[in-house]
């Protein structure tokens, strides 16, 4: 076919590895999760999470990607024809993650557009509610949000003109523009953040250690699932990613910067969300424990409500938050969207741009789906159950799959021959036997808090996807490959 399925240099693998991983997970979780596990003492359970479950897991996955130079269903299917199901499920899931994934920057779109002229209003729930997400009222499905459904395709048209490219002139140029982009807005941002009134207030209500809290094993859970999604784990990324590096690629030296950037990015960020609620909280006399949330009512409602109140700069803040995110989620859904797109490319021998746009149309019309007025209630739905059911449940099945029925031993050799950081028996006894158990752990107990509070429509939404996921996995598996397009 002619195309370009190698990264230009190892530079432009570690911008797209970086903007895989920092995604809107860092901009609005990682302050929230801090803050309600412990605060300083957080940091203890999250950097063991790092040494011991994102490094060296993050390390197979590289090797594996760099060793087979094949997509994620190949390399399953040749390590035991079996697996190659395991493989599509997996990589439906992470397809399901892009398709809600776009929503969610389709809101941030309306809320780009909007930080010019403050449209929200004062109320900016309501204007969330009505105007952009949608509530829980299931009678409100019957109508589109068009705002959000406008901005839905024009971030699916982005998305398909990047990745339809070769990676040189797609993902790897784009990656270059944005990420450095991202960090110096975020720059801009926290350090105006920490010369507010009242950014002490939040900085201390984020860091105060509760050293009493270490002892409560939902605390390590916690860690272990930020450091999971926060550098998105096991979901084929950084296994694709790697399989486009050139030869004598320092495999080990580029997992530790990734890592490193991402948590550097998440841990600075989190003192700039934390310095403008310690603001809010001086100005308004609310109390910090009802202004701090996560996720999009922090970002969709919390914050507009600040940039009310903070006069002309926060005409200049409001617009550069809301880029920032639309640069991390472009970049995290372009790491998204690139298990599918060499599967099922490779799968079918179809050309990368016919596969991206076929692929494009599919998604967008889901996410459509999901524009409507319960639209913030569905993708909360999809979330959970993706990332704690499917997702975790096959990081796991692949830790197994890579440790036992796969030999690693056969890529140590090749891990430590560029790389300044070795692996050897530690790293070997890790992904053998500590990972699994603790990925399984983690499995069971987040199946457990899904399923113990679960609505019925809820329930309804859960069985579609595992039921869609299971039919169209043996779909793809059973067919045939075909012919190679000149």
């Amino acid at each position: 076919m002619g195309e370009n399925l190698e990264w230009d240099s190892s530079l432009s693998f570690i911008f797209a590895m970086i903007g895989a991983a920092v995604g809107l997970g860092n901009i609005w979780r990682f302050s929230y999760v801090l803050y309600s596990n412990g605060g300083g003492s957080f940091f203890i359970p999250y950097f063991c999470a790092i040494a011991i479950m994102g490094i060296p897991f993050l390390i197979v996955e590289y090797g594996i990607g760099f060793s087979f130079k094949e997509p994620f269903s190949k390399i399953l299917k040749k390590i035991n024809k079996k697996f190659e199901y395991i493989a599509w499920m997996l990589v439906l899931f992470v397809f399901i993650v892009v398709i809600y994934y776009m929503v969610i920057l389709s809101w941030d779109m309306v809320y780009l557009l909007t930080s010019f002229t403050f449209a929200w209003g004062a109320d900016t729930s309501a204007y969330f509610t009505n105007t952009v997400g949608g509530s829980s009222n299931l009678a409100s499905a019957g109508f589109l949000l068009i705002p959000t459904t406008i901005c839905l395709v024009i971030m699916w048209v982005v998305l398909w003109y990047i990745s339809h490219k070769d990676l040189d002139k797609g993902i790897a140029k784009a990656s270059k523009i944005l990420i450095p982009s991202l960090f110096v807005i975020m720059v801009i941002i926290v350090l105006y953040a920490i010369t507010l009134p009242g950014h002490m207030i939040g900085i201390d209500t984020l860091l105060r250690p509760k050293w009493n809290m270490l002892l409560d094993i939902n605390i390590w859970l916690a860690a272990f699932a930020q450091i999971i999604f926060s550098l998105s784990m096991g979901q084929a990324i950084a296994l694709t990613y790697a399989s486009y590096l050139p030869k004598a690629s320092k495999l080990t030296d580029n997992v530790l910067i990734v890592v490193a950037s991402n948590s550097l990015f998440e841990i600075f960020t989190a003192f700039g969300v934390f310095s403008i609620l310690g603001y809010m909280s001086l100005h308004s006399g609310m109390a910090m424990s009802k202004l701090v949330t996560e996720g999009t009512g922090l970002v969709f409602i919390v914050f507009p409500m600040i940039f009310n109140i903070m006069g002309p700069i926060g005409r200049v803040l409001a617009p550069l938050l809301f880029l920032a995110i639309l640069f991390a989620g472009i970049t995290s859904a372009l790491g998204f969207f690139e298990p599918i797109l060499s599967s099922t490319s490779s799968k079918f021998n179809l050309s990368r741009k016919k596969t991206a746009t076929i692929l494009s149309v599919i998604g967008c019309s889901f996410s459509v789906l999901l524009t409507t007025g319960i639209s913030s209630y569905l993708v909360g739905i999809i979330d959970s159950f993706v990332n704690q059911f499917g997702i975790l449940l096959l990081i796991s099945v692949q830790c197994i799959i890579f440790a036992w029925f796969y030999n690693i031993d056969d890529l140590i050799p090749i891990l430590n021959e560029n790389g300044h950081l070795k692996v050897g028996k530690t790293w070997r006894f890790i992904i053998k036997y500590l990972l699994p158990i603790v990925l399984l752990a983690m499995w069971i107990y987040g199946i457990y808090n899904l399923f113990m509070s679960v609505a019925t429509f809820e329930l309804i939404v859960d069985l579609i996807i595992i039921g869609a996921v299971l039919v169209f996995s043996y779909i793809l598996t059973r067919l045939k490959p075909r012919e190679a397009e000149d």
